[in-house]
C-alpha cells in the first residue's frame, strides 16, 4: 500500500473549496501527472459521478475510472478507481479554518495480487508524484501546506 496525505490551508470558504475538489474534472488543472479528465457519468460533482482520469505512468497514459462513492457537502468526497493491477482510494475532506478552510487529500494506492510485493517501491515513487500534485494543488487553491488541520 502506498499512501499520500496532505493538508492545505486556503482562503477559499469550505463551500467553494469543496465544490472545486469534488469536481474531479479539476484534477487536470493541478496534478501534472494527469493528462486529461472526462466526466462519463452524472453532471458535475455529486453522487453517481464518474470520471475517466488519464494518468501518466511508465512513459504512457493509462485511464482509470474514478467513481464518486461518498459525497457529503461541504465536507467529504471519496473517489475510488480499480484496474487490473491496482486500486486507488482518494478521500478529500474540507473543514472550516477561520475565514477560509483546510483541504485534506488522502490517497491510497494498492497493487493487486502478486504485484503487492512491490508496494514499498510504489510508495517511494508515489511520494514524488504526490509532492508534484501537492504543489499544483497549493497553487490552485491559493493556499499553503500545513502539517495538520486545526482541531
Amino acid at each position: 500500500m502506498a499512501r499520500y496525505l496532505m493538508h492545505i490551508r486556503t482562503p477559499l470558504s469550505p463551500t467553494d473549496a469543496f465544490a472545486y475538489m469534488a469536481d474531479l474534472s479539476n484534477f487536470a488543472e493541478w496534478d501534472p501527472g494527469v493528462d486529461h479528465v472526462e466526466q462519463v457519468e452524472g453532471e458535475g460533482a455529486g453522487p453517481g459521478a464518474a470520471y475517466d482520469v488519464a494518468v501518466k505512468a511508465l512513459g504512457r497514459s493509462i485511464t482509470l475510472r474514478y467513481d464518486t462513492v461518498a459525497y457529503e457537502p461541504p465536507s467529504t468526497v471519496v473517489a475510488f478507481a480499480e484496474s487490473s493491477v491496482l486500486t486507488s482510494h482518494d478521500t478529500i475532506t474540507v473543514q472550516a479554518d477561520g475565514s477560509g478552510s483546510v483541504v485534506t487529500y488522502d490517497a491510497v494506492l494498492k497493487l493487486k495480487g502478486p504485484l503487492g510485493l512491490a508496494d514499498p517501491l510504489l510508495g517511494r515513487s508515489f511520494k514524488q508524484i504526490g509532492d508534484r500534485a501537492g504543489a499544483g494543488l497549493v497553487t490552485a487553491l491559493d493556499g499553503e501546506r500545513v502539517t495538520e488541520p486545526a482541531s
